[in-house]
Formats: C-alpha cells, sequence, structure tokens
C-alpha cells in the first residue's frame, strides 16, 4: 500500500487541507494526518474494487455531474434511490464516490459540492443514526476541507429531528455550509443553470444510464477493475 501512500501524502492539497482544518495548527494537523494514515491503511479508499460498490450505485442514488458556480464538481445523492439495506458497502460506496469526485476536481480546487434531494425519500429509506454519525466522522476527520457546501434539498419532517440529533456532532465549520432548501428551484442560485438538472429547474437533461454512467467514471478517472490506475 506504500505507493498510494505517498501519492496521497505528496499530493500538494493534502497538507493544505488539514492544516487550514485546524487553523494552521502545525501540531493539530500533524496528528490529524497520522490519525488518517492509519484510516487509510485499514480502509484503502483509494483501492476500492469497482465491482465491490457497483451495485450499490445501479439506481443512481449517488451521481456525480457537472459544477457549481465555485467551479466544485457536485455529487447528487437520492436516499429517495436507495436500493440496499443498511451494510458497509454504503460506506464504502460513498467513500468511493468522495474519491472520484475528487478526481474531478479540476486545477486548485480541492472541494465538492453535495446536492441532497430528499424527493420520494422516507424514514425507511433513510440510513441508520449510527451509519450517518460514521459517514460523518469520515468526512470530518479523513476528507477536512473538501466540502464546499452540502445543498439539502426537498426537505421532509423528519429530517429536523435528524439535524437535531447530529448537530452536537458537527464542527462549526461544517454546520455553516449546509444549506437547507424547502423547494429545489433555489438551486440555481448555487448551480448554473446549464449545468443543473432540470429537475431542480436547469437545462441539463441528463438520462441516468447506470452501465454508461459508471464507465465514463471509471474511464475518466483512471481506475482499473482492480482498483488500481
Amino acid at each position: 500500500y506504500v505507493p498510494w501512500e505517498r501519492r496521497w501524502i505528496e499530493d500538494p492539497s493534502t497538507v493544505r487541507r488539514y492544516a487550514k482544518a485546524v487553523n494552521w495548527d502545525e501540531t493539530q494537523a500533524k496528528k490529524r494526518v497520522i490519525d488518517t494514515l492509519h484510516w487509510r491503511r485499514d480502509f484503502k479508499p483509494d483501492l476500492i474494487v469497482p465491482d465491490e460498490v457497483k451495485g450499490e450505485g445501479e439506481t443512481g442514488k449517488h451521481i456525480i455531474s457537472g459544477f457549481d458556480n465555485a467551479g466544485r464538481p457536485c455529487l447528487y445523492l437520492r436516499p429517495g434511490r436507495e436500493n440496499t439495506k443498511a451494510n458497509p458497502q454504503q460506506i464504502r460506496f460513498l467513500v468511493f464516490d468522495l474519491e472520484r469526485a475528487s478526481d474531478f476536481c479540476p486545477p486548485n480546487q480541492d472541494k465538492i459540492c453535495w446536492v441532497i434531494d430528499y424527493h420520494r425519500a422516507t424514514n425507511a429509506t433513510q440510513p441508520s443514526f449510527s451509519t450517518q454519525l460514521k459517514v460523518l466522522n469520515i468526512l470530518q476527520n479523513h476528507y477536512p476541507e473538501r466540502l464546499g457546501s452540502a445543498i439539502v434539498v426537498n426537505v421532509p419532517w423528519f429530517l429536523s429531528t435528524f439535524f437535531t440529533a447530529i448537530s452536537p456532532f458537527l464542527d462549526p465549520i461544517t454546520r455553516e455550509k449546509v444549506q437547507m432548501l424547502r423547494t429545489p428551484e433555489k438551486v440555481k442560485d448555487f448551480i448554473p443553470v446549464d449545468m443543473l438538472d432540470y429537475e431542480f429547474g436547469g437545462s441539463w437533461r441528463y438520462e441516468f444510464e447506470f452501465e454508461r454512467y459508471w464507465n465514463q467514471v471509471l474511464d475518466f478517472c483512471g481506475i482499473a477493475q482492480d482498483g488500481t490506475r
């Protein structure tokens, strides 16, 4: 795993993101980098085999498409399209897509825009509280300064209860990046119309075909079938 570890640590954005996340405190930045090194050695996020998580993506519950007004790649999450029961692969699939969305970042851009659409989502399709805490821990501790904004659309009644419960675990910077929108039309304030899915009032009519989408992402990111590059 050493070559992949070096690839990550030698990425110019890595040290910068970790230092910024702790307000440029060198001691804290080093500690967080070391903690993530241990996590990456165990989880190996950059070596997730595509076929391991492919089944999670068949309904289009995660799609990388377009860029926001700040030039950040957009990762759409649609809980209403959930197609599996709670299992470790759900988290590995999300991490896989985080890595892929990061691959789409243009030069001098480190962040990702999340669009979380709760259309047709129910309490039953909502990931468990423990699963969401695990995801939050991964995002905040091992992908610092990757989140540019999180635009939550079609907010259901049960989300306010969940957000209240999880708020104590959110760091202030993450909390400030969350935008709760009752209607999808407001998404146009954050994403150019020509790159925004028509379901949110944009002009981009993307017809999701899983195999085509999946292969395009793997080809663009240079991911082989064994997870290597």
